[in-house]
Order: structure tokens, then sequence, then C-alpha cells
């Protein structure tokens, strides 16, 4: 209890949002380039074996990296419950669309090489393809349309209505946010089939990765360019109160304000190393890529990807989920949170149980090193995928 009593309530709420900003580019930095390979293998991969080579690349860990999108759903459901109430309904078409992407995914792995048949398996290995690219463009919409605030608004009672569609998501800046986000997650799959595989294959990630490895700090700085001159942001008006009720109506905010979402970086400098490094660690992986340093290369992607994430945390803070339609209705980490103790109590399994995952996932790819041959999968005795 002694614990308890020096973790004050605003100390946790930013404990909380820092982890969910760790939950959120773990999911990204690995689930990120099983992703990636998803989307490209159709194309560094012209044969069966070949293909069978890029799925194997992650088909045996693929399960433990998605683990981290779990983690961070509940994360949300007990620390940030209105959040979650707000964005897992509003967003329920854009989340269902991922959903239906996501199952692809292992029934794809599980299927495609049940039937020795060239359409059968063509076919799974496109339905791959979308499971790697629906979500990596979904997440980068709701990552866009966040910045620009959510129309969403609280009723006195707190229920909560929605007044978006799912086309609206689909504006301009937020498409290009989709655009990044498949440039940058495509890049990190090159990246890990270099790692990975060898011959054919190998020199056609690397092909791919370079591109898209220049490609996606480009995106990068247009997004950026245009968040500063189309995109306003939001402040909260009224007295901040760190340790109050998770009431956010409590509160007053406004949007509009221009410029706002770079305020941070003004009134702290140091945080333009976060967007820097997604810049330098793209630039890094593209010269990987060509000078055909495999490891520097998934390390340096790593970076920009993690980089790329924390970027929207930081431009926002204190704001989680700001509303367009009512500002006042805006999510802070100062007022959407879980009570004091429920806060506590998860942050004590958090130090207990992430340390164990971290070090079982660590296991799992020391025992999964090296590289996936076509002498392997050819002669596996069919244990492969």
């Amino acid at each position: 209890m002694i614990l308890h009593e020096l973790l004050s309530y605003d100390v946790l709420r930013v404990i909380w949002w820092l982890l969910l900003g760790v939950l959120l580019v773990a999911f990204a930095v690995t689930d990120g380039f099983d992703l990636g390979v998803g989307m490209l293998n159709p194309f560094v991969a012209r044969t069966d074996v070949e293909r069978r080579v890029g799925i194997n690349t992650v088909g045996p860990i693929w399960e433990g990296n998605q683990v981290w999108l779990i983690l961070g759903g509940g994360a949300i459901f007990a620390a940030w419950p209105q959040l979650y109430a707000v964005s897992f309904s509003g967003f329920y078409l854009a989340m269902f669309a991922i959903l239906m992407a996501l199952i692809l995914r292992p029934v794809g792995f599980k299927y495609r090489s049940k039937i020795e048949h060239p359409t059968w398996r063509k076919t799974w290995d496109w339905c791959l393809f979308i499971g790697g690219l629906v979500p990596a463009l979904i997440f980068g919409l709701a990552m866009g349309n966040v910045l620009q605030g959510v129309p969403f608004r609280l009723e006195p009672d707190m229920q909560i209505y929605y007044d978006g569609t799912f086309f609206g998501l689909l504006n301009p800046f937020a498409l290009l946010c989709g655009l990044v986000s498949v440039a940058m997650l495509a890049a990190h799959g090159a990246a890990w089939l270099q790692l990975k595989t060898e011959g054919a294959v190998q020199q056609r990630a690397r092909r791919y990765g370079r591109v898209f490895a220049l490609l996606t700090p480009v995106l990068f700085i247009l997004a950026g360019v245009m968040l500063w001159l189309t995109v306003d942001g939001y402040r909260i008006t009224s007295e901040v109160v760190t340790t109050g009720p998770s009431n956010p109506m409590l509160k007053t905010a406004e949007g509009g304000v221009a410029g706002m979402w770079f305020a941070n970086y003004a009134q702290a400098p140091v945080l333009w190393l976060v967007p820097a490094l997604g810049v330098l660690g793209s630039l890094v992986a593209a010269w990987g890529f060509t000078q055909r340093r495999e490891l520097l290369t998934l390390l340096a992607n790593g970076v920009a990807v993690a980089s790329t994430v924390l970027c929207v945390g930081v431009s926002m803070f204190p704001f989680i989920l700001p509303s367009s339609v009512q500002p006042r209705a805006s999510l802070t980490v100062w007022d959407a949170s879980s009570s004091h103790m429920i806060l506590f109590i998860m942050l004590v399994a958090s130090i207990i149980f992430i340390p164990i995952i971290l070090a079982y996932t660590s296991w799992v790819y020391s025992v999964m090193r090296g590289k996936v041959t076509e002498d392997e999968i050819e002669g596996g005795g069919g244990h492969a995928y």
C-alpha cells in the first residue's frame, strides 16, 4: 500500500498513457513485419516454393506478435474505458474490416498448402495480401482521423453518440496517413524477408524494401506539412485538474486551433527527436537495403515504425481522442481513465506479466533464428506451411 500511496492518480494516468503507447509500438514493430510480408509475398515470390518460404518466415511467430494487439485492446478496456467505448463503437465498421482481414491470416497460413492446386494456393496468397494490406491501411486511417477529431458527443448522463459514417473516415489527410502506414509496414516486411531469406526472394525484397523505405519519409513529411497547414488542433481552456474525476464534461475545451498539434514541440524542442528518428530510421533502412546490412535494416526500420507511432501521442498530449462536434467531450489523459485503485492493480499485474511475455518472445525468436530456405521447405516432411 505504500507504493499505492506514492503513485498518485496523475502519475498513474501518465504511466498508463505511456504503457498504452509502448503496447501499440510493440504491436506495430513486431506484427508490422508480419503484415508487410503478407503484402509483399505475392510480388517478391514467384514460384510456389518461394511463396512458402515467405510464409514460413512469419508463420511460427505471428500469433505471438499479435499478443501485443490483444494487450493494447485490453489496456484500453481496463485503463481507458471511455476511450474503449467511443472508439470501438464509433469505428465499429472499420474495426470489423480489420477483424475480417486478420481472420484471413491464420486461415491462409493453415489452409494454403492443404491442396496442391495453383488456383487454390493463389487465392490464399491474395487473401494473405488482403490480411496484410487492410489492417495496415485502416490503422493509418484511424490515426489520421484521431488527429482531426472524431465526431462524437456526450450527453449529461455520459451516454455516447457517434455522428460520423464509415466513408467519412476516408478524407484526404486520413488517406495520406493510411499510405504512410502501408509504405512503412511494407518496408518493415521487406526488411524481415531480407533477414530471413536468401536467393531470389531476398533480392526482390531488397528492391521493394528500398523503394518503400524511401517513400515512407516522403509521405511522412508530406503528412506533417498537411497537418500543419490544414488540420487544426484542440486545447483545454479551463483549469487543468490532473487528479480529478474521470468526467470529460467537467472541463471546457476548444477545437479549430491552428498549429496546436505542434505546441508540445515548441514547449519542449527535444521532442523533435521523435519525428526526426522516424525520418532518419527510414533513410538508414534504405541505405541498409542497398548495402545488404540485414539486421541493421530491420532495426532501423523498427525505429522508424516506433517513432512514427509515437509522433501521434507526442503531438496530441494530453488529448487521447478529441471530439470534433463537442470539444468539451474530448477525452484526455486527465479525465478518461479508470479509478486510482484499478490503475494501480493493473500496473502491478503488468510489472509481473510483461517481463514474462518479453522473455517468452525472446526465447521463441532465438529458437526460430536463421534463414528459411527452399531446401528446408521442400524437405521438411510436411511440417512447413
